[in-house]
């Protein structure tokens, strides 16, 4: 597909959604209207169907019922599919024994009836009908993304960060959260991994991805985790856990510290030596486990030509072997970016994730040239 028609699908898709988020918006603050509505479009149907019955099919009330699911809650959605089925009703004893494929046609109907109801009466709780619940979702993404994005860094200093989730779907428990100064002199990464993936973990990030970006740059970097740890213990989430690894890093002088929470070390690439190096520094526990917990801290420094390298679980663990053969891996896969360049390696380490597609993954890589 050309780019002149991907811009064109892009710009229909987005059309269409304002518009039914606008006539979700409508429905929802006039009920009683939309279903009159639908109620006359059944009685206009019915009155085509018995004016011509050859011309027109059976399955002409399907667009009723699917409209009246998608849009109405289930008190109104009740009131036309009972009209509904009381034109039909009158259709087959009114026709007697000429009904053709009015039996066939019926039992399709009520099919379609019973799913948009439960439809409704899903999305009932939420109190939101159409495709308002999809805009919510679509929105709750777009915000974690946001979330993610690493701010432009002055030069000699790089940064990229990259998260993908499981099996292709639009949430990952995995997000980054990055910070720098008005100075532009310090800056401040958290790589999390929520626990849980995908779909189920997606909001439980979003509500830990806030409270890092709130955290970052407002108070001491040593003190972050525990105030993050502190803040997921009063959620009081069942098994709602997180992993973390901090860097606060001096742009002026490459020195950086790091402090993690039950996440994997940070890895070090040496210019000098040419060499890979995982970091070797204390761990603390999960975040949202202990209360009190102390998260200890490590320092070094940057110097041109060196990279420090975060990543979560889901791109060296697998179901079947040690996570010493997942650091090799992923360090093998870094060796490429000595000699090919620094420039999109977080995705590069991040598609040779050991695990696959199977669990989310996240890579972000600094580097100064």
């Amino acid at each position: 597909m050309s780019t002149r028609a991907q811009r064109f699908a892009r710009r229909s898709l987005s059309t269409a959604q304002r518009l039914s988020r606008r006539l979700s918006l409508i429905v929802r603050l006039f009920p009683g209207v939309a279903a009159l509505v639908l109620v006359l479009v059944a009685v206009l149907v019915e009155a085509l169907v018995l004016s011509r019955p050859a011309a027109m099919p059976w399955s002409a009330f399907l667009p009723v019922v699917v409209l009246a699911g998608l849009f109405l809650p289930p008190r109104w959605l009740g009131a036309v599919l009972l009209v509904t089925a009381v034109l039909l009703t009158y259709d087959g004893w009114s026709l007697g024994k000429d009904r053709g494929d009015y039996a066939a046609a019926m039992v399709v109907t009520v099919i379609m009836a019973a799913m948009m109801t439960w439809l409704a009466i899903s999305r009932a709780p939420l109190g939101v009908q159409g495709t308002l619940a999809e805009s919510m979702l679509i929105d709750l993404r777009d915000r974690i993304r946001a979330q993610s994005a690493l701010p432009m860094l002055p030069e000699p200093w790089h940064a990229e960060v990259e998260v993908e989730a499981a099996y292709f779907e639009p949430f990952a428990g995995d997000f980054a959260v990055a910070n720098i100064s008005d100075a532009s002199d310090r800056f401040e990464v958290a790589l999390v991994d929520v626990s849980g993936k995908g779909l189920e973990a997606g909001t439980r990030a979003l509500l830990l991805s806030g409270a890092f970006g709130s955290l970052l740059g407002a108070m001491d970097p040593a003190a972050l985790l525990g105030a993050a740890n502190s803040y997921l213990l009063r959620q009081e989430w069942n098994d709602g856990f997180a992993t973390a690894i901090h860097v606060a890093l001096e742009l002026d002088t490459g020195r950086f510290s790091v402090g993690g929470a039950g996440h994997p070390p940070a890895v070090k690439y040496w210019a000098g030596s040419g060499r890979w190096q995982v970091i070797d520094t204390a761990n603390g526990p999960l975040l949202g486990v202990l209360q009190g917990a102390a998260f200890p801290r490590s320092c070094g420094q940057l110097l041109r030509g060196d990279a420090l390298l975060l990543y979560t679980d889901g791109v060296i663990e697998t179901r079947f072997r040690d996570l010493t053969v997942g650091i090799d891996r992923m360090l093998g896969e870094a060796e490429r970016l000595v000699s090919e360049g620094f420039a999109g390696g977080a995705t590069r380490i991040c598609a040779a994730a050991l695990g696959g597609r199977s669990d989310d993954r996240a890579v972000v890589l600094i580097w100064r040239n």
